[in-house]
Parts: structure tokens; C-alpha cells; sequence
């Protein structure tokens, strides 16, 4: 049966369409799960089988997050994984990681998302790429649909352990037949190509540092010859540089583009010290980066060049990362720190609130190979996000409440709206209990670290 939807009299809806329009007392009509109309709240239809008075609200597509890792949840500010750069970080992980199970993927993803969703995200790509004991994929995607939250599934994997010149511990890594065979049975079980699709798998080899060069080549052919996205993490420190040098004589873009790891079908992660020649290539080519800043800054990785990157029209997402590198979850707040890290490093004009909320929507959506959603305009997924504006963080900040937005204390949604159905309704999660959700994780949360001493 059909059902509309009328969100109404919103202080300012953002479109983010092909004129970048606000629309003051702006209003959104939806049918089903695809918006109808946008325009001033007089202009569009007065009924609707559900409407939303969106007054002192800010209305925008709903934020997309291009790269996580859920299960890391579990595993946020882990004592001896606090000031480490990236490999020490790792190392000091792995072994924690070592004992996840089934369950505790599932209420981590869970719990990811919800922190996701009430700040403001409504679709989210996550990289699982660790599969100890009892884990699969399978458990994030279950997890997805119980939530509401559209999903990129991105099926990791490591192969390449310490015995062979890797980083990750053997016990950590998988065999690479048995990668491309579980790959193949998620692709065929689960990947939606089709418009407003909730669930998409991605093909995503880890890092050059825990694969080998055959399986980002093999990885490669399987995702085009299934049309799916592919997605790994590159250039992300100095000695992910290094390595690279070191191991295959190249740079790591250079080692990209040998694998076929470039295209529009492609994001990398991170790409924090990728050089001008690896900027001009991804540019070429079509090639994503999921910019993380929090992780970047918590590992002291560096500060990509964004402002470069999108000067030269490299696709540009943003991304929280793991918990474990970020541990937020905060999406809106990682809005503010794309921003403010940007104006650190190239100065103050470096990058406006409103273009790191355009990375956000419609540049993330590119990354994702997507054009269904990031904007609100018609024909689009109905993913939609209410910003409540008579918050002390925005006090003083409403001469401009877009701007208020990114500049101003990160807030949650009171509403969230995700393929036509309200998801979070008053700034509470309608499709789960959380506390209860909260409380499982924490026992798990206690039960990973205490296997390992943690």
C-alpha cells in the first residue's frame, strides 16, 4: 500500500540538487520510499498519511559515511593502543581481535550504527575484514536490516600474515580461495544493483601491507565481473609508504593502478600521503578516497590533502573509521573536524562548512558509485535528516543555522528518515531498544578484553 510523507515549515531545507538550493519554510513530500517534491512549504501538497512539522529544524539529505569498521566498537580506547601510529596500533589489536565471535559482530555493528544514525547518517559502508572464530558477514547485513540503515557490506580479508612479511599475526589471516569463495556467496546472496538498494556488497581486500598482489588482482576481476565497487585502505602513514617502496618498488598509488585498483568503481581509504602524481591518477581515473580526519589525527598520520584533491576533481567521501582510531562514531562531528583539519593544514578559506557537508552527502555518494542519494530532489531515496535548532549549542548561531551546523557543537537528529521510514523519531531509535543493545555491548566489550588481558 502506498504511504506519503510531508515534512513542512523546516527554518531551512538543504537540497544539496544541481543549484545547491536552502529553501526557507521549505518542505519535502514523500511516497513510499522516493521523494516526490521539494519546495516551499505552500507550494506542495497540505496532506499526507504522516506529517512532520519540521519548524526551527534544519532539513538535509541524510550524511554518508564511505568507511568503519563496526566491529571496533568494541575495542575503543584500549590502554595500550593509545598513543601508538598506525602499524604499533595494529599490533597491539590484532591479537584482541583475535577473540571475536559471531555475536559480538553483530551488537557492534548494532551499536556502531546507532551512534551513526542519531548524528545524522543514513547509509554507511563498513569494512569487515577480520574473521576469527564464529564470524561472518552475514552478521553485520543482519544486523543492517534489523536497524533500518542502508548498507554497503564491504567483505575484507587478510592473507598475508607476519610468517610471509605481513603485519597481521597468522592466526588473524585466511586462505585466498577461501576469501574469493565467500566473496562470490555474498555478492550472489545479498548485492541489490537495482535503485534505492538497502544492501550492496564491496569487495574489499584489506591493506597492501596484509594481502598479496594476486589477491588484489583476483579481487579485482571478481568485483567487475559482478559489477560490485571495490575498496581497501592506501597511502595512510608514512611507513604505509614505505612498505609500499620497500615491498613491490613502487608508490602506493602506482601500486594501485598495477592491481586494476582504479576506476569509478574504486575508494580507497585514508590516501593521507598520497603524492601529486597519485592525486592527478585518481583524478584521471575516477578513483574515491574515504577521508577519515579523526583517525588521521588520533594516529597522527598526517592531513590529507582534500582541498587539493577535490581542486583537481578527485571523488572525495568522508568516513569515521574504527572505533578503535576514532572511537566516535559522531558523523556530523567529523563533518566539523574535515573542516577545521583542512583550515590547519592550507589555511582558512581551505574548505567552508557547507562544502564539508557537500563531501559528505553528494561526494559521498559518488564515492559509493551512487546516484540515488545525497541530494533531496526528486526521484531521489528518501534519506532524510532533521536538525532541531533551539539547542544550546546553536544559541547565538541562527543568522545562519546551516553553517550553525558544522561550526557548532556536533548535536544529534531528532529525526531521521531512511528509505522512506522514520528510523529515530524525537531524537530516539524507533527500530531497536538501545539500552538494551548498549548494555549487551559493554558485557561483550568486557568479555574481549579480558581474554586478553586487555
Amino acid at each position: 500500500m502506498t504511504k506519503t510523507l510531508l515534512i513542512k515549515n523546516a527554518r531551512v531545507v538543504v537540497t544539496m540538487d544541481d543549484e545547491r538550493r536552502e529553501i526557507a519554510g521549505g518542505a519535502v513530500f514523500i511516497r513510499d520510499n522516493v521523494i516526490v517534491q521539494v519546495g516551499p512549504t505552500a507550494d506542495l501538497p497540505q496532506q499526507a498519511d504522516e506529517v512532520i512539522d519540521a519548524a526551527n529544524h534544519v532539513v538535509m539529505p541524510g550524511l554518508i559515511n564511505t568507511h568503519h569498521h563496526m566491529y571496533q566498537s568494541l575495542t575503543r580506547v584500549i590502554p595500550a593502543a593509545q598513543n601508538g601510529e598506525l602499524f604499533n596500533w595494529l599490533t597491539n589489536l590484532y591479537p584482541i581481535w583475535a577473540n571475536l565471535t559471531a555475536d559480538m559482530v553483530h551488537v557492534s555493528t548494532l551499536t556502531a550504527m546507532s551512534e551513526l544514525i542519531l548524528s545524522g547518517c543514513t547509509t554507511s559502508s563498513d569494512h569487515l575484514y577480520i574473521y576469527p572464530n564464529d564470524c561472518r558477514l552475514d552478521d553485520s547485513i543482519a544486523a543492517a536490516r534489523k536497524i533500518g540503515m542502508r548498507f554497503h557490506a564491504a567483505r575484507g580479508s587478510m592473507s598475508v600474515g607476519q610468517s610471509k612479511g605481513g603485519l597481521p599475526p597468522d592466526r588473524v589471516v585466511e586462505e585466498e580461495r577461501a576469501i574469493l569463495k565467500d566473496t562470490q556467496r555474498l555478492i550472489e546472496t545479498y548485492h541489490d544493483a537495482g535503485r534505492y538498494a538497502m544492501e550492496r556488497i564491496v569487495v574489499a581486500p584489506c591493506s597492501p601491507f596484509s594481502v598479496s598482489r594476486d589477491l588484489m588482482k583476483e579481487a579485482a576481476a571478481m568485483a567487475r565481473s559482478y559489477g560490485v565497487s571495490l575498496h581497501t585502505h592506501l597511502a595512510e602513514n608514512a611507513n604505509d609508504i614505505a612498505y609500499s617502496r620497500e615491498k613491490f618498488n613502487m608508490t602506493p598509488a602506482e601500486y594501485a593502478e598495477d592491481c586494476g585498483w582504479v576506476g569509478h568503481d574504486v575508494w580507497h581509504a585514508h590516501c593521507v600521503q598520497l603524492d601529486d602524481d597519485g592525486i592527478y591518477m585518481f583524478a584521471r581515473t575516477g578513483t574515491g578516497i574515504a577521508h577519515c580526519p579523526c583517525s588521521n589525527m588520533r594516529l597522527a598520520s598526517g592531513i590529507a590533502p582534500i582541498r587539493k584533491m577535490l581542486d583537481q576533481g578527485v571523488p572525495v567521501g568522508l568516513g569515521v573509521d574504527g572505533c578503535a582510531s576514532n572511537d566516535s562514531g559522531h558523523m556530523l562531528g567529523e563533518v566539523r573536524q574535515a573542516m577545521l583539519l583542512q583550515r590547519v593544514g592550507y589555511g582558512p578559506d581551505a574548505m567552508t562548512a557547507r562544502q564539508a557537508l557537500e563531501v559528505a552527502t553528494l561526494g559521498g555518494a559518488k564515492v559509493l558509485n551512487r546516484d540515488d542519494i545525497g541530494a533531496l530532489k526528486p526521484g531521489m531515496a528518501a534519506d532524510i535528516v532533521l536538525f532541531k535548532l533551539d539547542q544550546i549549542g546553536f544559541a547565538g548561531a541562527l543568522h545562519d543555522p546551516v553553517a550553525a551546523l558544522v561550526f557548532c557543537t556536533p548535536s544529534n537528529v531528532s529525526y531521521s528518515i531512511i528509505n522512506g521510514k522514520v528510523v529515530v523519531r524525537d531524537g530516539i531509535l524507533a527500530t531497536i531498544d538501545l539500552p538494551v543493545v548498549i548494555e549487551r555491548h559493554n558485557a561483550l566489550a568486557r568479555e574481549l578484553a579480558l581474554a586478553t588481558g586487555a
